[in-house]
C-alpha cells in the first residue's frame, strides 16, 4: 500500500483515501448563505438520481522543483457509474461540445447509438489514455464484458499542468481501478479531489463540485444532478448569484497570488506557465467537464438538450467559453432499462417535450452550483515549483454577498 503526504496543504492520502474533513462536514456554498434558485435533493449531490455511484481517487505527493517523473503530484481520476458496479444495463445519453479544446472520448458512439455502457471517468489532459484503457481493463477484470464484445469508454479531462506534473505520467491503471472499486452513492467530496485535484477555476483553486435539483411534483417530481471538474474561467469572470465576486476579490490579493511569497512576478503581458489558468496574464486557458444525470425518463435527443442547457448554469458564474476552454458536457438517465435488448423491440416512456422545460431549469441552477460549489470545497494548494493557488475565501465570499444585498 503507497502512503503519500503532503502536510503543508493539510491532504494526506493512505492508500487512495483522502482523509481530513468530510464530504458531509466541509462547507458548502448554501452554508456560507449563498442564495441559489431551486430545491436540491437530500445530498444535493448527482448521487441524489437513485442508482449513481461516484468513486475517486486522489494523488498527492512531492513538494519543490519540478522534475518530471518524480512530481510533485497533485492529480486523480473520478468516476460517475450511472448504474453503480454491479448493473451493467446501459442508459440513454447525450453530449455535447460548448468548445472543443479538450478531450472527451467515446463520444462519436453515444451520438450515433445514443447509449452509455459503463462510467465516465474524469481525469488531467495527458492521463486520458490509461485511464481508457484501464477502463476497458477493470470491466474484464470485473466480468463485465464477454470475449467478443468492444467497449468504447468514456473519460474526459481537463489540465492540471500548473499544479501537478503532468507530463510524468503519474495515473496509473491502478488507480484508475481504485477510483471504479470505491465508487458509491452518498455524500461526494469536492474540492481537492479525483480528477479535480489540481485544478484552477477562475483564478482560485478549483477541482470537483456537485449539486442537484428535484423538480415540483407537477411537473414530474423528477430528480437532476450534476457533477462538474472546473479548471475554467478568468477572474474578472467570476459571478456568484449575480454578484461580481472576481471583480470585488482581484488576483493581487496575498491569498490569489500567482507564485510563492519572495518570488519575482512575471511582467504583465508574460505567458510563461509560471502565470495560472485564470490570471489576468495568460486569460482563459482552461476547461470545465460537466456530467448531468437525471431519473426523467428522456431519450437520447432530449438528453442532448439537457447537455446543452449545462452551458446556461456555466454562464451563470461567468464564463464565456473561451478559445482555450474545453467545454464538453453529457447528460444521462438512468430512467430506461433494457432499452438495448436483442431483438427487440423494447419499450420506452419519455417526458414530452411539452413538459420538459422544468428539467432544463433543473440543470442550470444544478451546474451553476457545483461549479460554486467545487471552489468553495477546494483548499489554497502549492504545486510544482512552488506554485501556489489560493483558495476562494469563504469570509470574504460572504461580505462581497453582503455588500450586493444577496
Amino acid at each position: 500500500m503507497r502512503t503519500w503526504s503532503l502536510v503543508s496543504a493539510g491532504v494526506f492520502l493512505i492508500g487512495g483515501l483522502l482523509l481530513g474533513q468530510s464530504a458531509a462536514t466541509k462547507p458548502r456554498a448554501r452554508d456560507l448563505g449563498v442564495p441559489f434558485d431551486g430545491t436540491p435533493g437530500p445530498l444535493n449531490a448527482i448521487t441524489d438520481v437513485s442508482g449513481v455511484a461516484v468513486g475517486t481517487r486522489t494523488l498527492i505527493r512531492g513538494e519543490g522543483a519540478l522534475k518530471v517523473g518524480d512530481g510533485p503530484v497533485r492529480t486523480g481520476v473520478t468516476a460517475i457509474l450511472p448504474r453503480g458496479k454491479t448493473d451493467n444495463d446501459p442508459v440513454y445519453a447525450g453530449w455535447f461540445s460548448l468548445n472543443g479544446n479538450g478531450e472527451m472520448t467515446g463520444t462519436t458512439w453515444v451520438e450515433e447509438s445514443g447509449l452509455l455502457a459503463g462510467p465516465v471517468a474524469i481525469t488531467n489532459t495527458h492521463s486520458v489514455g490509461v485511464v481508457r484503457d484501464a477502463v476497458i481493463a477493470w470491466a474484464v477484470r470485473n466480468g463485465k464484458m464477454h470475449e467478443d464484445e468492444w467497449s468504447l469508454p468514456v473519460v474526459a479531462e481537463t489540465w492540471d499542468g500548473f499544479l501537478n506534473d503532468i507530463n510524468g505520467f503519474h495515473v496509473k491503471p491502478d488507480d484508475v481501478f481504485a477510483a471504479l472499486d470505491s465508487a458509491k452513492a452518498g455524500p461526494v467530496p469536492e474540492g481537492n479531489t479525483g480528477g479535480g485535484t489540481g485544478m484552477v477555476c477562475y483564478g482560485f483553486k478549483g477541482g470537483t463540485g456537485t449539486a442537484s435539483r428535484v423538480i415540483a411534483k407537477a411537473d414530474g417530481g423528477y430528480t437532476v444532478g450534476v457533477l462538474v471538474q472546473c479548471n475554467c474561467g478568468r477572474r474578472p469572470q467570476l459571478t456568484i448569484a449575480g454578484v461580481p465576486v472576481g471583480k470585488e476579490i482581484p488576483g493581487n490579493e496575498p491569498y490569489a497570488m500567482t507564485a510563492p511569497p519572495g518570488s519575482r512576478a512575471r511582467p504583465v503581458g508574460s505567458r510563461s506557465n509560471d502565470e495560472p489558468p485564470g490570471s489576468e496574464t495568460r486569460g482563459d486557458v482552461g476547461s470545465i467537464i460537466i456530467v448531468v444525470a437525471t431519473d426523467a425518463p428522456l431519450l437520447p435527443h432530449q438528453l442532448k438538450r439537457l447537455a446543452r442547457r449545462a452551458s446556461l448554469g456555466l454562464a451563470r458564474t461567468g464564463s464565456i467559453s473561451g478559445n482555450g476552454s474545453g467545454d464538453i458536457f453529457i447528460a444521462f438517465s438512468t430512467e430506461n432499462r433494457h432499452i438495448d435488448d436483442a431483438p427487440g423491440p423494447n419499450t420506452v416512456k419519455t417526458v414530452s417535450n411539452d413538459r420538459i422545460s422544468p428539467l432544463f431549469t433543473a440543470t442550470v441552477e444544478a451546474t451553476e452550483e457545483a461549479i460554486v460549489n467545487a471552489m468553495v470545497g477546494a483548499e489554497t494548494m502549492t504545486g510544482v515549483n512552488g506554485h501556489t493557488v489560493g483558495a476562494l475565501p469563504h469570509e470574504r465570499l460572504k461580505e462581497v454577498l453582503k455588500k450586493f444585498n444577496r
